[in-house]
């Protein structure tokens, strides 16, 4: 695939997941600290909220099926989850947490049941889209970094060679002839 090809890839996903609101603006906040010091940084701090997470929706399950259901502390999890989920700009998800301790706060374990199956829904649908997404971005930062390198290496050519050129002259200059000369290269030269 071509680099503008999968720019334009990259572009348009990340444009979806905004306009289908999945994303916020904290995720461009999260873009923005990323960096050639850190060139991992989003795909680091989303697989930390995804292993949060994970840990997270476990605990509320468990508590979900207690008896009696402690509300206090399936609100308290709900906090941390939907603290994480907006932390990266995690819209839908955050949304669902909301909904979902608005039944904790009305004591409503079946609207907190039904709730739950909404965030973890919305929480697996992003975390597919994300993945894709930054697998996406990897390779478009990749196939950047195969093409600087090859750019590097065109001009570390071309220096060398205009540098091998000049001493080739400065040769000539103290022996009488040059390399050029004695290995034909001179009539290679001025053909080009």
């Amino acid at each position: 695939m071509d680099r503008n090809r999968l720019h334009n890839q990259v572009a348009s996903m990340r444009r979806s997941l905004f306009d289908q609101g999945y994303l916020d603006d904290q995720f461009i906040q999260l873009e923005e600290l990323q960096d050639d010091t850190n060139p991992n940084f989003v795909q680091e701090v989303v697989t930390l909220f995804y292993n949060d997470s994970t840990r997270l929706i476990q605990n509320i399950e468990q508590a979900l099926n207690s008896r009696p259901i402690d509300f206090c502390k399936l609100d308290d999890y709900m906090h941390q989850f939907k603290g994480s989920s907006s932390s990266i700009g995690a819209k839908k998800v955050t949304n669902e947490c909301t909904a979902f301790r608005e039944y904790c706060n009305a004591e409503n374990a079946e609207g907190c049941i039904r709730s739950f199956q909404q965030v973890k829904q919305e929480h697996a649908i992003l975390k597919r889209k994300l993945e894709v997404y930054l697998q996406t971005v990897t390779s478009f930062s990749n196939s950047m970094s195969c093409m600087e390198t090859i750019l590097s290496y065109i001009a570390y050519t071309i220096i060398s060679s205009s540098l091998y050129i000049e001493n080739m002259d400065k040769y000539g200059k103290l022996f009488g002839t040059t390399p050029q000369t004695e290995l034909g290269v001179d009539k290679c030269l001025t053909t080009l």
